[in-house]
């Protein structure tokens, strides 16, 4: 009884890949993300399949079952497949039997897509290198970089691989560039203030994590965190603490912020030259 509830529950969630805009070897992990919000009951990737170029993709269809769509290219300089992934998700959505959409690519040109399925209530979790425009990004209910998603020892070894002066992952942004950064300053505050539960202001990191999902697209791992406790420490804006497992945050009073600067500041200066 249990476990048929449990699957009930489970958000149902069409994942629709851009072969031409996304990378076959991030499928496993893009689909264990996906798998955290819900069942990926709806799998489809499209693509012109007679080009040489999706090959990779070829391999992985039938082992992770995803449906090709098959999409000629009608003209050079237009991409049909765009367009039939975008008729396909709108006859999708109107059909009403998902919860939810994971989109796969790094082209902009989803954007107006996205806001329609949200206006709809839908849920859409966008995937795409981090060269992938802002405004795709911001549209999404969450965003993640395929360069953030995998193990630790899968980046290490994708960073040995890459070619001189390539990023195989997002650098992890540093105290000052996340401070200069006023649209995550702002997200945070806002989402702290508004998670706050008494009058003292401090508010269960969860909860705060929450908030923002619902106010933005946002991942920690964007800015090279795995977890947002990690980035509310590094930006050192707030006052937080742990009640056994649960954190706990607070804006932290400008004289706060300052002697932790300064203090960090110190750190890294050198000591007196003799």
């Amino acid at each position: 009884m249990g476990e048929h509830t449990r699957i009930d529950n489970e958000k149902r969630i069409a994942l629709l890949i851009d072969a031409d805009n996304a990378p076959a070897a991030k499928i496993d992990v893009i689909l264990a993300e996906v798998a955290r919000h819900g069942v990926a009951n709806v799998r489809r990737a499209y693509g012109n399949w007679k080009s040489p170029h999706l090959g990779s993709w070829e391999k992985v269809l039938h082992e992770y079952a995803i449906r090709p769509i098959q999409q000629f290219a009608y003209s050079t300089g237009k991409n049909a497949s765009d367009m039939a992934m975008v008729i396909d998700a709108m006859d999708l959505m109107y059909a009403r039997n998902l919860d939810g959409f994971a989109i796969v690519s790094s082209d902009a040109d989803f954007t107006p897509l996205v806001m329609r399925l949200l206006t709809e209530g839908m849920k859409v979790y966008g995937f795409g290198e981090s060269k992938t425009p802002l405004a795709f990004r911001s549209a999404c209910s969450r965003f993640t970089y395929l360069e953030a998603l995998g193990s630790e020892a899968e980046a290490e070894q994708a960073s040995n691989l890459a070619p001189a002066g390539a990023s195989a992952q997002p650098t992890r942004k540093s105290r000052a560039e996340m401070r200069q950064d006023t649209r995550l300053v702002q997200m945070l505050r806002t989402a702290v203030s508004s998670a706050a539960e008494g009058d003292d202001g401090w508010a269960n990191l969860s909860a705060v994590g929450s908030q923002i999902g619902n106010q933005a697209s946002f991942d920690s791992r964007n800015y090279g965190y795995a977890k947002l406790s990690g980035l509310v420490t590094e930006i050192a804006l707030f006052e937080m603490r742990k009640d056994g497992k649960t954190f706990y945050v607070r804006t932290a009073p400008p004289r706060t912020v300052a002697k932790k600067t300064t203090k960090s500041a110190a750190k890294k200066s050198p000591g007196p030259q003799t």
